[in-house]
């Protein structure tokens, strides 16, 4: 048996982190991430796993967030039983994300099973459940940062703080290949890399001289603004008071972890200094409640100074609890701001705000994270005129603003920094977590660096399989289009957009030319028309 990493996610596409490493001696799982995006590409959530969980002898962890940590009850309802290794920071962030994921999926599939036996089709069951996402809690095990660990037989690692947020991290791996040819490896998985100038975390570190380095390339084709703290609460405050001034509530969908605390943080400056009104604020996610009591806790490990007790408190900064809280935020007409989750507007309570104000001209929405292709955050980012949410098709009037400033990932030039910092890497880069320009943009950086050869630079697609212990570097051995994406799966991988959105942009397109239409018979007669070409199929 050769030494071989296979690529079971975040390939091709930024979410469903998820790679397998293994040796003669042992099998390890490197992140275990949800797939998100269109329907189809979500649709691969509830697929069984592409290798046997119960022959896994370790899981690692860069992070937190959903798409590096999210099948992770999945995986122990598929019968592992060893531990999950990740930061003590992650460890206490996954206390509260996995169940909140948890109740998201048999809330989704509970509607989607009432919408099943109306039209008499077979219900489906949740990913996993709140009793799995407990069970998977207990095999949790914190790791401090820069501490050797032996993980599983022949391979041990360390954790690097990455910058991400709060207990990110980049995982170095010593790996004993049992080939007398290359004897040992040492490779490093990026995780999700911070800025150059992090709103909260300290700056991304890690080691230099690995034989691989498999690199996330989020931002890899995008350059950003390099602002220090002064620089992004400048920009924010231009914002707000421009969305102030417009009179109407100001929505931010935000991700539960880090990104709503960094919005919290500098909110609460602008207004304990006077440069922004005191306007009531609601932090509208029980998850994000509970990561900032989180982030609390660790404030020692944060770059941050606190206005008063803590950064993310004052007297107008309101924590909504119960789902009725929420709901009374609806019959607010204008002057509060609402930070809600889910970032790219997937998901929980971001979408009832979206609902209630988004066709409101006098209203503000706030995108301040990466938006996904084929998710609501993405379609509004791209300018769409009409959307649909929770059933309703809702006309696009609110101001769609995009403030990159607080993005949690590495820009291009970030990127480039970073992996030159690591050079030499002996024997090649694998990039991940990208969509197809950014991972292009990136190896063509990288290509241009001196140190690095751009044959040495691949892009894997999703299961493909490398083998390691080789002295000229990874050879390929798999390359066939996995089983789980033969109809529309792989299309939808490549372009971010499925049958789905199709669909869903052309009943938005329909009902536009129907009201267009100067009467009910010139209606009549084009329903009848695509009737007609739907039989004829």
């Amino acid at each position: 048996m050769t030494t071989t990493l296979q690529f079971h996610g975040a390939a091709g596409t930024v979410t469903g982190s998820m790679f397998v490493l293994a040796t003669p001696k042992a099998r390890i799982l490197v992140e275990c991430g949800m797939f998100q995006g269109p329907k189809t590409i979500k649709e691969l959530n509830y697929q069984p796993f592409p290798f046997d969980a119960r022959k896994l002898d370790a899981v690692l962890l860069t992070h937190a967030h959903i798409d590096h940590s999210g099948l992770l009850p999945k995986l122990v309802r598929a019968g592992y039983r060893g531990t999950i290794h990740a930061t003590i920071g992650t460890g206490e962030l996954l206390d509260w994300m996995l169940p909140d994921s948890a109740q998201i999926q048999e809330s989704e599939v509970d509607q989607l099973n009432r919408r099943r036996r109306r039209f008499g089709e077979d219900e489906v069951e949740a990913i996993y459940t709140e009793i799995d996402a407990a069970r998977t809690l207990k095999q949790v095990k914190g790791i401090p940062y820069d501490q050797w660990r032996q993980v599983a037989p022949g391979m041990r690692a360390r954790w690097w703080n990455a910058g991400h947020i709060l207990g990110s991290a980049s995982i170095e791996l010593e790996v004993e290949t049992g080939n007398p040819a290359q004897p040992q490896l040492r490779i490093l998985f990026s995780g999700d890399i911070g800025p150059a100038n992090p709103a909260l975390q300290e700056i991304a570190r890690a080691p230099s001289g690995v034989d691989y380095l498999v690199m996330e390339s989020t931002y890899g084709d995008r350059e950003r603004d390099n602002l220090d703290d002064a620089g992004r609460q400048q920009v924010l405050l231009a914002e707000m008071r421009t969305a102030i001034a417009a009179g109407g509530n100001i929505i931010i969908p935000a991700f539960a972890v880090e990104r709503s605390q960094e919005l919290l943080s500098d909110l609460i400056s602008l207004m304990a200094t006077g440069r922004l009104p005191p306007l009531p604020t609601y932090l509208d996610s029980p998850l994000a409640t509970r990561a900032t009591e989180v982030f609390e806790r660790h404030a020692h490990l944060l770059d941050v100074k606190p206005v008063g007790d803590s950064p993310f408190r004052a007297p107008n900064i309101h924590f909504t609890a119960s789902a009725e809280q929420s709901q009374q935020l609806n019959r607010i007409n204008g002057g509060i701001i609402i930070i809600s989750a889910s970032g790219m507007c997937e998901a929980g309570r971001i979408r009832h705000h979206l609902r209630h104000n988004i066709w409101r001209p006098d209203a503000t929405v706030m995108l301040t994270g990466f938006q996904a292709r084929g998710t609501l955050g993405r379609l509004l980012e791209d300018g769409a005129d009409r959307v649909r949410i929770m059933g309703e098709e809702l006309v696009v009037k609110a101001r769609i603003r995009r403030l990159d400033i607080y993005s949690g990932h590495a820009d291009r030039s970030d990127l480039l920094a970073w992996a030159r910092k690591r050079l030499p890497v002996h024997r090649g880069i694998f990039l991940t977590h990208g969509e197809p320009e950014a991972l292009a943009g990136l190896a063509a950086g990288l290509g241009d660096m001196e140190g690095v050869e751009p044959e040495r630079i691949f892009v894997p697609s999703l299961d493909q399989l490398f083998q390691l212990d080789r002295a000229d570097g990874p050879l390929l051995l798999d390359e066939s289009v996995p089983a789980r994406l033969v109809n529309s799966g792989a299309e939808a991988l490549k372009k971010g957009w499925d049958w789905h959105n199709e669909m869903s942009a052309l009943n938005l397109d329909l009902h536009r030319r129907l009201q267009q239409l100067p009467g009910d018979k010139e209606r009549l007669k084009l329903i009848r028309e695509l009737a007609r070409v739907v039989a004829e199929k």
